[in-house]
């Protein structure tokens, strides 16, 4: 009686990792890190200073009091603040990473992925009457063949 071996934990790991998904994955997520010390440089250097030329140079520093006494800063701060100026300053991060992604990586690689596809829907398409003109070469072929034998045949 054979029995079938079951592949080790080590085997079944390797070809977990070895799994093109998970290299893609990995790849995105180091790329994913060093692209959100990319965006927050642009905020930090170029956002900030543009909003600075309003008011304050530093998101952060915008909030609202809900009471109406919010005095101090930081840890010594009394009072209840809504710090949207981080809400906004987070929020635009993720409309600049989400354009740059957007204009960068994705709307170019569909527009490639879309040149392939209609590049092989042409060669399909091609083949397709490569086949269709054989087909119709080998049809004359045998009507000629026949017509050729019938004529043969009532000489006799």
């Amino acid at each position: 009686m054979s029995e079938k071996k079951q592949p080790g934990v080590w085997e079944g790991f390797k070809a977990f990792l070895m799994r093109g998904n998970v290299i893609d994955l990995a790849v995105a997520v180091v790329i994913g890190a060093a692209f959100t010390n990319i965006v927050n440089s642009v905020v930090k250097g170029i956002i900030n200073p543009l909003v600075g030329a309003i008011g304050t140079k530093n998101l952060d520093s915008y909030s609202s009091c809900l009471e109406p006494h919010c005095t101090g800063t930081g840890d010594t701060a009394t009072g209840v603040r809504i710090m949207w100026g981080s809400v906004l300053g987070a929020t635009l991060s993720f409309v600049i990473t989400a354009a740059v992604v957007y204009f960068l990586m994705v709307l170019p690689m569909s527009k490639f992925l879309a040149r392939q596809a209609a590049r092989q829907k042409a060669k399909e398409n091609t083949q397709e009457v490569i086949e269709v003109s054989e087909l119709e070469v080998l049809k004359e072929i045998r009507d000629a063949l026949v017509a050729q034998r019938g004529s043969a045949n009532s000489q006799h």
